[in-house]
């Protein structure tokens, strides 16, 4: 087994608690930064503290931002008719690099899951029926993870908002169980434009 000076398995075991990084990984990124100069680390060490403090949700759609709303919300090119439901940003940002939708986003936080202790409450699906029920939406797209607690949150928010306007689910050519933000953007394209009625 390799050791590491103190230090360094420090800064390791920092990049190990991010998604998607193995000890590797995390190794390579420790030993690329200590090759870095100080000024550049001391940029980067700003940049975190900076973003970390500044970057909070909008109020509207829960997007990530650094105003009271985001760009696309206060986009007035955007059809604020039409709302597409994702579970995280980085599926908002799978879905923009498409270029295909036009329309505004709520982004709810996550997936119900009981086995994760994830139920409806700790989600913002109160706050989308709420906005939904005091404006003239035309349509509501559901773009969630093809999987069984995408499924089940789809169900759900269809049943809640069904009553006040058409709900539609994207088509998925899509692997069950796959995440939206590693699916290429023509897939995405074709996934929005054969949306079908959910309910």
């Amino acid at each position: 087994m390799i050791t590491f000076t103190k230090s360094l398995s420090k800064l390791i075991g920092h990049f190990e608690k991010f998604p998607g990084i193995g000890p590797r990984t995390a190794q390579r990124l420790a030993l690329f930064i200590l090759k870095q100069p100080e000024s550049s680390i001391v940029d980067f060490s700003k940049a975190l503290l900076e973003a970390h403090r500044n970057v909070g949700h909008c109020k509207k759609c829960f997007n990530l931002t650094s105003e009271e709303e985001c760009e696309i919300c206060r986009n007035t090119e955007r059809n604020q008719k039409i709302i597409c439901v994702v579970a995280e940003t980085r599926d908002l940002l799978a879905l923009e690099r498409s270029r295909e939708f036009k329309g505004t986003y709520h982004v709810i936080g996550g997936l119900i899951s009981p086995m994760d202790s994830i139920s409806p409450e700790l989600l913002e699906i109160r706050s989308l029926v709420e906005r939904v029920s005091k404006s003239d939406i035309e349509e509501i797209i559901l773009a969630l993870t093809p999987s069984v607690e995408g499924d089940t949150t789809s169900l759900y928010i269809g049943k809640l908002l069904t009553p006040f306007t058409k709900v539609t689910r994207i088509a998925y050519g899509l692997p069950m169980g796959s995440e939206l933000e590693y699916v290429d953007e023509v897939t995405l394209a074709r996934a929005l434009e054969g949306r079908t009625n959910l309910i």
